[in-house]
């Protein structure tokens, strides 16, 4: 195919060529209508490039199928069958997977260390999850992705599940062996689900992990908004294999997407295929080499470590690592990820991604380079320096990981729907939760609606919001008091 086209960002070209006049929406008529304070700081140019998609940048009764060529240009980029365009962001596309391979009460083998949306799917759509333990690194106090065979053992367990579901890379960077987990699947006659919203970069470079569709699995999931140069909430979902019907993956995406999709985002996602099919693999040569030297700078901090594969890789662990995602750990400096990034951002403006009780770290992309490197470099520095103002931080108090594991005894659709009160904290431990407690970022939930709660856990999240931790969907996101379920 000829990737030097574009057909979203074409016809939107073509659009402005015309000049055409809309009696439609978006209501601010290409800007007119905007507020000149909005439009400067926004700019002139995304008011004019807010059209609307029928009617607008494609035509209602003649279509052109602009979205559907630049939807096909994307498969054939990174080697799926069929691709979609989402512009809900991954949130929407793995709900979307999920309803096209699990309905209502049926399982679905799924990696406890899923995202908020993968629990959300499962409230929307009664599906029973079957939750595959991660292998966790209990010296690190870290998750990485469920292993083939304690997938393999949960389909011994659960034959009728109707297929899987995996989260990689993680946001620490650490990614599962796709491949054997596929191979599990498939040996069940199932498909594999991979929610690899960290990994739309991975498709274009040797050096990467194996993206999904290589290793196997059916759909994938990816936030190009995140790793790529998609805007916010710009994601796609690409298909292969004859598992799952893509008119009923489509048909699910359309029952939960908007009938208002963003042109601003297909045409970012059209121009990052382009770009990336063009120059990506010289873009990642010079990111990979960019990350390599600000590991080892970093690592010469005083107080600060860069985990590379020998913390992270190995038996038991991850099987391959994202050496773009720079985890940094900071306990060498007696404080935690919070009080770095906090203080880092209010002293340098630089802002860091994840932060957890024992690290911060820094995402880099193909946009980085020495400039914004030197900022980070300069940042972490100061921090490692001015150690003793980030002293004494609260400590978080983490569970061993058997006490972080809770029970299932409701299905999620059932206690987040259900009757429900607002419980002190203390009055909490036993009861079962019925809403998501979730750490923010990464977004996994440390509980989530139907779960049975336990001391160490309502601990922890209360510890960890006086150290700073963010709990973005609890009703009460001080976690002094938490939703459970009425008993009767």
């Amino acid at each position: 195919m000829d990737h030097s086209q574009a057909p979203v960002l074409d016809a939107l070209a073509a659009y402005h060529a015309e000049n055409q006049t809309p009696f439609t929406p978006p209501g601010h008529k290409q800007g007119r209508g905007a507020d000149a304070r909005v439009r400067a700081v926004l700019g002139d140019a995304v008011f004019r490039s807010d059209v609307l998609a029928t009617s607008g940048l494609d035509d209602r009764t003649s279509s052109k199928g602009v979205v559907e060529k630049a939807q096909e240009l994307m498969a054939d980029a990174v080697g799926a069958e069929h691709t979609f365009f989402s512009t809900c962001g991954s949130s929407l596309s793995v709900k979307a997977a999920m309803l096209s391979v699990a309905g209502p009460h049926e399982k679905l083998l799924v990696g406890r260390d899923a995202h908020k949306s993968v629990v959300s799917g499962l409230v929307l759509a009664g599906i029973v999850p079957v939750w595959v333990d991660p292998q966790w690194d209990a010296g690190l106090h870290l998750a990485h992705p469920p292993s083939a065979d304690a997938f393999r053992a949960a389909f011994a367990e659960h034959p009728d599940a109707r297929g899987a579901l995996v989260t990689t890379p993680t946001p620490y960077g650490t990614c599962s062996d796709l491949s054997a987990i596929a191979e599990a699947c498939h040996e069940h006659g199932v498909p594999l689900i991979v929610d690899e919203a960290w990994g739309a970069h991975l498709p274009f470079h040797p050096d990467l992990p194996t993206w999904a569709m290589d290793a196997g699995a059916d759909v994938c999931v990816t936030s190009v908004h995140k790793m790529g140069s998609g805007l916010e909430q710009g994601s796609v979902f690409h298909l292969q294999g004859d598992l799952i019907d893509p008119e009923v993956l489509k048909n699910r995406e359309d029952l939960l997407g908007t009938t208002s999709p963003s042109v601003l985002m297909y045409a970012a996602l059209d121009g990052w295929r382009r770009q990336m099919v063009q120059h990506g693999h010289a873009l990642y040569d010079d990111a990979l080499s960019l990350a390599k030297t600000v590991r080892t700078r970093i690592d010469g901090f005083d107080g600060m470590r860069v985990h590379g594969r020998d913390d992270f890789c190995g038996p038991g662990r991850a099987a391959d690592l994202d050496p773009l995602q720079v985890i940094v750990d900071v306990t060498g400096l007696d404080t935690t990820g919070y009080r770095v990034a906090d203080w880092i951002r209010e002293r340098h403006h630089v802002n860091l991604h994840l932060s957890d009780h024992r690290r911060t770290s820094a995402q880099l992309t193909h946009a980085d380079d020495i400039h914004s490197a030197q900022l980070l470099l300069d940042a972490l520095r100061d921090a490692a320096a001015h150690a003793d103002e980030l002293r004494p931080a609260p400590r978080v108090e983490v569970p061993d990981p058997a006490d972080l594991r809770l029970e299932q005894v409701m299905l999620p659709r059932d206690a987040f729907f259900g009757r429900v009160e607002q419980v002190p904290l203390e009055k909490a431990v036993g009861r079962v939760v019925a809403e998501m407690l979730t750490p923010y970022p990464p977004g996994i939930p440390a509980a989530l609606p139907g779960e049975r709660l336990n001391a160490e856990v309502l601990q922890y999240l209360r510890s960890g919001v006086e150290a700073g931790m963010v709990v973005p969907d609890a009703a009460d996101t001080e976690v002094r008091t938490v939703r459970v379920t009425v008993e009767d």
